[in-house]
């Protein structure tokens, strides 16, 4: 694993080699560097890490329900309900259910479920109470000593992922190996040795079963968990190494990015041994890391040079030619008939605190479960300072007009330890969006939008604030370079630098 820089390791004329179709390309110029900065190193040899979806939203601040019936007088009846009804599940008389709702215990339960699930009266969203509880059990978490997972002999562990079911936890290794492991049980369920010939860098579970991976051998690997003595295929298209991998459940089409610049789409509906029929998407200098929105509207994708690139109303059919797609550098603007273009890129220079003057590094790129904002590392040219930055999605018009700023608004950071330089440390979001795991020393802090742990929607501030640190964890010997949390269960994984698993869970 090598320090990484603004630069990408292949320069344009190998961008072009092993696809099929040509790709749009986006030309970026390069940030400007500290002054008296010298040349930067090639990037690192890091995974990244792709997130994962989650429910719907539950109705978001400044939104309104629909009133409730006008209030009567005391002793007033209704003269469209029944003359007395039995308390409801909230105490009071009727089951607040509302014009149009019977009597009947169904109906009024019916309708008391109704109304909690628009958060109206004494309730709210029911998924909001049951993450009070969420909260006080990630609150009590602790290093499990008894759930150690020694990875010491397998090199350096770049990336951490679960299976959609929670029952799986696989572990990305520096020397060529993937290991599974039972995280309930803690115990090794396999080791892929050889999975490839360099360092394995990204996993991505496509269902429950299969999985992909990616290595700086410049390939991808498809497997089958009931069946791990041998690959599905092996997939080669990129001509330098590979760094994360996307999926799309919709038309099954596997996204990948490396640092050649290209993002290839591959068709896993025409799978067979050989491989899968594939074409070049994308192509853009400095290319860091590529992330889907959970709905796959957008493609975002973080360069070294400090430039967030997103492509709006994604259509990943869509064969792109160079100057195929609109750039719009300032804001997002449609077409004569009212519709948004597809594919239309927009350019944009995140704001980061205290680089404000200076050019930063997008090490790491993640995406909120629910599609409302976007997760970045970054940072500093000169490599003395990190931050963790969250920007929320805008997507109406700016708010201001003239800044290139525009889909993308900061609204929480925290500026990290800043260890281990040269390293690329993978941050997530939690299952529903509340928490952020990030690496920070030895160990991993959880990040909240408030100490109450509320959602985003619900304390967006005006100007942008720190994040609060609901809990901080260490029980590593090295630096943290990944964390994740389970889909499933309360609890968080994390490895480091020199190759060791921990388990987080609730202590009593």
């Amino acid at each position: 694993m090598f320090p990484f820089g603004p630069c990408s390791p292949v320069g344009d004329e190998a961008a072009g080699a092993g696809a099929e179709e040509p790709a749009a390309t986006a030309d970026l110029p390069p940030s400007p560097p500290a002054a008296g900065a010298a040349l930067p190193p090639p990037p690192a040899r890091s995974p990244g890490r792709p997130g994962a979806p989650s429910p719907p939203p539950a109705l978001r601040a400044g939104e309104t329900a629909a009133e409730p019936p006008a209030a009567r007088g005391p002793g007033e009846p209704s003269p469209s309900s029944p003359p007395r009804q039995q308390p409801g599940p909230d105490g009071r008389a009727g089951g607040r259910g509302g014009p149009g709702f019977s009597g009947a215990p169904g109906a009024r339960l019916f309708g008391w479920l109704r109304e909690r699930s628009l958060g109206r009266g004494l309730f709210v969203d029911p998924a909001r109470d049951n993450f009070r509880t969420m909260t006080n059990l990630y609150g009590s978490i602790h290093p499990a000593d008894s759930v150690y997972l020694s990875t010491r002999t397998h090199g350096a562990v770049f990336n951490l992922e679960y299976s959609p079911d929670g029952s799986v936890l696989t572990v990305a290794c520096e020397q060529t190996e993937v290991l599974l492991f039972d995280p309930i049980s803690s115990k090794h369920i396999k080791t892929l040795t050889e999975a490839h010939e360099d360092c394995v860098n990204n996993i991505r579970f496509l269902d429950n079963r299969l999985f992909a991976t990616c290595s700086d051998d410049t390939t991808i690997a498809l497997w089958d968990l009931r069946k791990l003595n041998s690959k599905v295929c092996t997939l080669h298209g990129h001509t330098s190494w590979v760094k994360n991998i996307e999926y799309d459940t919709n038309t099954r089409l596997l996204v990948t990015s490396g640092f050649d610049g290209n993002v290839i789409i591959w068709d896993t509906n025409r799978c067979t041994e050989d491989g899968c029929p594939h074409k070049k998407f994308f192509h853009t200098r400095f290319l860091m890391r590529m992330r889907l929105t959970p709905d796959c509207s957008k493609m975002l994708i973080s360069t070294s040079s400090g430039y967030l690139l997103i492509l709006h109303d994604l259509d990943l059919t869509k064969s792109l030619e160079v100057g195929s797609y609109p750039i719009l550098r300032a804001r997002r603007t449609t077409s004569s008939s009212g519709v948004s273009p597809r594919n239309s890129l927009e350019v944009l220079t995140p704001e980061v605190p205290g680089e404000r003057d200076r050019g930063n590094c997008i090490t790491s790129l993640q995406l909120h479960p629910k599609g409302w904002a976007t997760l970045l590392r970054c940072s500093s040219n000169t490599d003395d300072q990190e931050w963790t930055c969250v920007y929320e999605f805008q997507e109406g018009a700016p708010v201001r007009p003239v800044s290139p700023r525009c889909s993308l608004r900061l609204t929480h950071y925290i500026e990290e330890a800043n260890v281990g330089r040269g390293y690329i440390k993978e941050l997530c979001f939690s299952p529903d969006g509340r928490m952020i795991s990030s690496p920070h020393g030895y160990g991993i802090r959880l990040l909240g939008f408030d100490k109450h742990c509320n959602e985003l929607v619900d304390c967006l501030p005006k100007e942008a604030s720190p994040l609060r640190v609901i809990r901080s964890l260490y029980s590593h010997n090295d630096v943290v370079l990944t964390t994740k949390f389970s889909p499933t269960h309360c609890q968080i994984a994390s490895g480091c630098l020199s190759g060791r698993v921990s388990l987080y869970q609730p202590k009593f």
